[in-house]
């Protein structure tokens, strides 16, 4: 990966993190053109590292409320009983206990199905399956469902159902967003509240992936096959943090007067085409190569053909 393809998935990661159609899935397909071979796990969810710095310093007025009304709460502030401490009667430090609640999803599920989601369901054609399947299932529950909770009305039912949706991003063509958007529609929050509540219950999951594959990416340095390097994988990242700031005010701005449609269009739009590039022969649906440790053998086989594959898309 040289500069310019990293600041071109830079820019693709900030215009589609925060958006309902899946940066994973369009940074897993336009590096796959550009390059030959998917980027890989590690570089997808280290550069969303950049958006979730910018969507802190947008937030970050409801970000230090929370933080201190839970920790004053927790550790007393309004009272020494267990209700007091949890925060009950006080909006901010309820919002932080929803945003745990909210995690628990993801964190559980990103443990338990690490390796699945590194290599099988970054197949093309699963991709391209959700893509479709969320894309519709968007458009009929943001057309259906009213719009009549704001983010006070959340109690740990909705944040965990919140989760569950965020956690069925770990498929890529599903999106982060996309998930808790159209589980916070079906439950009926307005469009502005369900889009402020994914951009908050993200930033523990997104910090959390993030930082764990920089680890994993130092400890691999020189045998991950898939992690193109630390200069390109960080001047993506920037670049997804400055283009992201702005991307979120618009998207905001966007989902206050518009409706959901024009996403669910696009995402159907875009597996069509990518369903296309597959069958014929743009694309290749193969998986990943997992690296190589002194615990693990790599079949030279699975190699060369995954070598081939990418030699022919090239």
């Amino acid at each position: 990966m040289n500069f310019f393809q990293a600041i071109i998935l830079g820019i693709v990661q900030a215009l589609t993190e925060y958006l309902p159609v899946s940066s994973s899935a369009h940074i897993r397909i336009i590096g796959d053109l550009m390059l030959g071979a998917d980027p890989g796990a590690a570089f997808t969810a280290i550069i969303q590292i950049g958006t979730e710095l910018a969507v802190i310093l947008y937030f970050r007025r409801d970000i230090i409320n929370i933080l201190s009304h839970w920790f004053g709460c927790l550790f007393g502030k309004n009272g020494p009983d267990w209700r007091a401490r949890m925060g009950r009667g006080d909006k901010y430090a309820t919002l932080g206990w929803n945003v745990i609640v909210g995690s628990i999803p993801i964190i559980i599920l990103g443990f338990t199905l690490q390796n699945i989601i590194e290599t099988s369901l970054r197949n093309l054609w699963i991709t391209v399956t959700v893509l479709f399947l969320f894309g519709l299932l968007l458009w009929i529950v943001d057309a259906r469902s009213r719009q009549i909770k704001t983010m006070d009305d959340m109690n740990y039912r909705d944040a965990f159902l919140f989760g569950l949706g965020q956690s069925m991003a770990l498929i890529p063509g599903v999106s982060r967003s996309g998930g808790t958007i159209t589980v916070g529609r079906a439950l009926g929050y307005t469009r502005e509240s369900a889009v402020r509540l994914s951009f908050l219950m993200a930033i523990p999951a997104v910090f959390g992936s993030g930082l764990l594959e920089a680890v994993k990416a130092v400890k691999n340095a020189g045998t991950d096959r898939m992690f193109p390097g630390w200069i390109p994988t960080i001047i993506a990242m920037i670049i997804s943090f400055l283009l992201g700031y702005i991307v979120i005010i618009g998207f905001l701005k966007f989902v206050s007067t518009f409706s959901y449609k024009a996403f669910s269009i696009y995402r159907i739009g875009l597996s069509v085409i990518v369903a296309l590039l597959l069958l014929f022969g743009a694309l290749k649906p193969y998986e990943p190569v997992k690296a190589a440790s002194a615990a693990s053998v790599v079949n030279p086989v699975s190699i060369v053909t995954v070598e081939q594959s990418a030699a022919a898309v090239r």
